[in-house]
Order: structure tokens, then sequence, then C-alpha cells
């Protein structure tokens, strides 16, 4: 937990900077904790000009404590605060170029000398006192260096590809004949750590169907979208959609790694925006063709509490045999005519 310490804490006067030495390990209890203290020393120091966030010592950090990172970025742009990212690391500055956050955030390759703590008269922010050993792998999760998973994935999507290849003239016709417009459709998801990428399907819908997204009533509860009665999808798309067909050409993101055969639901940048930092749990791992999600209702499921109650279910019951459940699973559901669409 955080705990004020005058022996530790460092602050620019100078500047009018407050410093904070970052953990360690930064993962979801000491972010939500972080965010907290973040918070409320923003709002209790109305002239506060910058925040410097020293991660010279953090070896390891997941996608809660990015998710961290983001929220008090937010609060200090809504403050008129600077928030500086000092003497970051090199496993750190591999996260935030992936994920893009390193044009978010200003980062500082020569750090302004801080004045000697001895010159402060009290204590201005918390700072984390952490027990984890240096040197943490940065693994955020067993699925991530599995080899054999990889090698499943890739297997998976050729035999995948070689299927969609035998349908897609099929099915490209269908949609030509139905509704003018491209026969993909292409989405920007978030993957592991909010790496965004483009995730592509069948298109199921009316070639505008993202302009009038706003003209449909969300009937699911929290950081998703849905809607039973979807008047943007196409007769075709139903049909598609029923038999997840459309979800076909995301083989090609399995095999390029940006998804796996499973995993959790692949969100877009929208739903990440509204994420708490617990939610952001979800993006320690892979999004994926199927999962959790997809074999306990997919459309029925409507409350994003639960999305993330089965998504964080499966990276706690993870193995290669647990994989395979839910891959005969989703087989079965798919030739089920009650099975919906994600």
């Amino acid at each position: 937990m955080f705990e004020l310490d005058s022996s530790s804490v460092q602050v620019d006067t100078l500047n009018s900077r407050y410093v904070i030495v970052m953990p360690v390990s930064f993962t979801v209890m000491q972010a939500v904790a972080f965010k907290q203290v973040f918070q409320q020393t923003v709002q209790a120091n109305a002239d506060l000009k910058a925040i410097a966030l020293d991660l010279g010592q953090t070896a390891f950090i997941d996608s809660s404590g990015i998710g961290a990172l983001v929220g008090c970025w937010k609060i200090a742009q809504a403050n008129r605060t600077r928030l500086i990212l000092r003497n970051v690391s090199t496993q750190v500055m591999t996260i935030l170029s992936l994920t893009d956050l390193g044009k978010l955030f200003e980062i500082e390759s020569d750090p302004v000398p801080l004045i000697a703590p001895s010159t402060r008269d009290k204590p201005l922010i918390a700072t984390y006192k952490v027990s984890s050993p240096t040197g943490v792998p940065f693994v955020t999760h067993p699925s991530v260096q599995s080899r054999a998973k990889r090698f499943i994935d890739i297997t998976g999507a050729l035999v995948g590809l070689l299927m969609t290849g035998i349908l897609l003239p099929a099915i490209a016709i269908a949609i030509k004949l139905d509704s003018p417009g491209s026969i993909f459709f292409g989405q920007i998801r978030c993957s592991r750590m909010g790496t965004r990428f483009k995730m592509w399907k069948f298109r199921s819908m009316v070639r505008d169907a993202e302009q009038k997204k706003h003209l449909v009533k969300n009937e699911a509860n929290g950081a998703i979208f849905k809607s039973a009665s979807d008047p943007r999808i196409t007769k075709v798309g139903h049909f598609l959609r029923r038999t997840s067909l459309d979800e076909l050409p995301q083989f090609w993101n399995v095999l390029k790694g940006e998804m796996s055969l499973v995993g959790t639901r692949p969100p877009t940048p929208d739903e990440v925006e509204r994420y708490d930092i617990p939610q952001w749990q979800r993006l320690d791992i892979k999004p994926g063709m199927t999962g959790e999600w997809q074999v306990n209702g997919r459309s029925s499921v409507k409350n994003f509490e639960d999305i993330v109650k089965l998504d964080l279910k499966y990276q706690e019951n993870w193995s290669l045999m647990y994989d395979f459940k839910l891959i005969l699973k989703t087989i079965w559901i798919v030739f089920n005519r009650k099975s919906g669409a994600m």
C-alpha cells in the first residue's frame, strides 16, 4: 500500500514539480492505490505545474499499470498539469512503444536535477514501498510465452485460412448481391497490453454502419455495445453471424500473432477508454477468436462486468487442455441454431 514517507519523497520546488519514484513491480493492486493518491495530490495542489514519475527502478508493469498511467494522464490533462515520465527503463519503454503510448506521454531523457530531500519542510506525495524482487521477467500471463499455444495458433490459423479460401467465393458473391460495399470489414481492436491492431471480418452490416452507430440503442451495460435487433445488419449478415462465418478472416489475425484461437474478447479502443484499472487485467493476454465469453452466451451476455469475470476466469484456469475444451465447445455452439453473434 502507499504510505507517506518523508525520507523518500523527492521534490523540485524550483519548478513546482513533484517527483514520484515508482515501484519495481507495478500491477493491479499498486495501480489502483497509486491512481487514488495521484488524483488526491493533484486536487489538493491547485498550483501544481508538473508531476514527474521516475520509472528507473520499474522492472515489471502489466496492463493494469498501463491503465493507471493512462488514467493519471487524463487526470493531469483535466487539471492542466504536466505529467512527465523520467528514467524510463528499457522494459517499460518497450511496452510504451508497442502500445503507441510513447507518443502520448512526455518522456524526459535528461531529468532535471532534484533538490535534496533535506531542503523540504514536509512530504508532498505518497511513494510506494515495495517488496517485489528485481529482475521480474516481463510476462503478464503464462499463455503469453507458451510455445505450444503459439504452435496450436499457427496450425489452427493455417487450417482456418484454407477453409476461408474455399468458402470465400460463395460468401463474397452473397455479400455483394445483398448490399453495396466491401467484402471485408476491418475494425481497430486492442490486443495484449492495449496494443492496437485491425481485426478483420466478412462484412455483415451496411456500408456506413459506423456512421449510423449513434442511431442504434445500446442494450448492454458498461463499456460494450450490443443490440439484439440492430437494423444495420444485412440479410446475409444475419446468416454470417448466426453461423460465425463472418469471423473466418480473423484466422489471419491469429497467424500474424495479434490474436489467439482462444483468449479474451477483443475490445475496441472506445471500450478500453472507459475501463477502470482492474478491468485492464483483461489485456494481460492476447484476445481470442473464442473464449469463455463465446461459449457462455455471446450476445446474451450484456453486462460488461460479466464479460470481465469470464475473461478473468479464463486467465485463472488457463492450460492447453482448457483451450482444447473451449475450442470443442465453440464448434458445438457454431452448429447450434440458438447461438448468437459477438
